[in-house]
């Protein structure tokens, strides 16, 4: 029986609820407008067309509408898409729930609450620690709610808390091979560097760029409110200065979105950290659709590559 978007393959007939992740007008070569449409469940998502769409379609076919959809799972260039035979809109009068569809992290906010304020209460520096408590009481609600992006890597409810607490554990056994880490320095980049996601994003559910995201970036964004963060605490000196460079730096790269590279060992391993558990949650999301023996789609955020998932995987799994 299948239980979501993730147990479906090629060939598959689909008849069930979904919700509209994201959706978007584009144009048809034969002049006809049509819907980029990105539905979801609780399980994962997958792209579907929308063709010869009305100016009323898109007002109805919008982020966080309740969908029933009946079609087949196809291949398109190498991913997954659903083609549409019929659709219309649904309402929780037919039993169905927003709740139903949105995919949450794996850990509940109340335990990631707990993990992260460990971790600060472990840093000795008084200035790196106040201006993370800081900026963590000055947004904690979104932090602990919005996803760490829009697509790509931790795109679900509480996603960004996720990351961090992920990214924190991966530091903390880091730090153990090689000491010479400034841990004070090294979780506050990774409890701080995705924080302006917060205002790049407009909310936990269907997540799209804001104005602020569109014309400033997460970065740019952190980096301000750090300032302002020193400025209220009265904090001054080189912690402020160091702090806002590896928020620069994450990015590590110009063509990935990075103002400076990293010049500070620890925003160097933030960077790697970072890169580490976005990818490898791109993989096991892509993979745990595969079956073994058998290539995934490819993956554009992971160079397009499509992985092979091993024939032998079954056996240790059960081990």
């Amino acid at each position: 029986m299948k239980k979501g978007l993730a147990h479906y393959k090629v060939g598959d007939v689909f008849d069930a609820y979904l919700m509209v992740k994201a959706s978007s007008k584009s144009m048809a070569s034969n002049g006809k407008p049509f819907l980029n449409l990105t539905l979801q469940d609780q399980t994962g998502d997958i792209e579907a067309k929308l063709w010869d769409c009305s100016p009323e379609d898109e007002q109805v076919y919008t982020p966080q509408t309740l969908l029933k959809v009946t079609g087949e799972v196809n291949s398109y260039r190498g991913k997954l898409q659903l083609k549409i035979k019929q659709i219309r809109p649904t309402s929780e009068l037919d039993g169905v729930r927003i709740s139903d569809f949105i995919e949450t992290a794996p850990l509940s906010q109340e335990t990631m609450v707990e993990e992260i304020t460990k971790y600060i209460f472990e840093m000795q520096n008084p200035a790196i620690q106040r201006l993370t408590r800081h900026l963590l009481k000055k947004y904690q609600e979104p932090f602990f709610t919005y996803p760490a992006a829009v697509k790509n890597h931790h795109e679900f409810v509480s996603g960004l808390a996720y990351h961090v607490v992920s990214m924190l554990h991966l530091a903390k056994s880091i730090a153990r091979l090689y000491p010479t880490l400034n841990t004070d320095l090294l979780y506050a980049g990774i409890i701080l560097h995705d924080l302006g996601k917060v205002i790049e994003l407009s909310g936990p559910v269907a997540a799209n760029y804001t104005l602020e995201g569109k014309l400033l970036g997460h970065i740019s964004i952190m980096v301000n409110e750090i300032g302002i963060a020193a400025k209220e605490l009265g904090i001054e000196g080189e912690e402020v200065t160091i702090l806002s460079h590896l928020v620069l730096s994450h990015h590590s790269k110009p063509e990935w979105g990075s103002p400076k590279a990293p010049m500070v060992r620890e925003a160097e391993v933030l960077h790697m950290i970072d890169n580490f558990d976005a990818k490898i949650i791109m993989m096991d999301r892509v993979l745990s659709k595969t079956e073994p023996g058998e290539f995934t789609e490819k993956v554009f955020a992971l160079e397009n590559r499509s992985l092979y998932k091993p024939s032998f995987e079954k056996e240790w799994i059960k081990k």
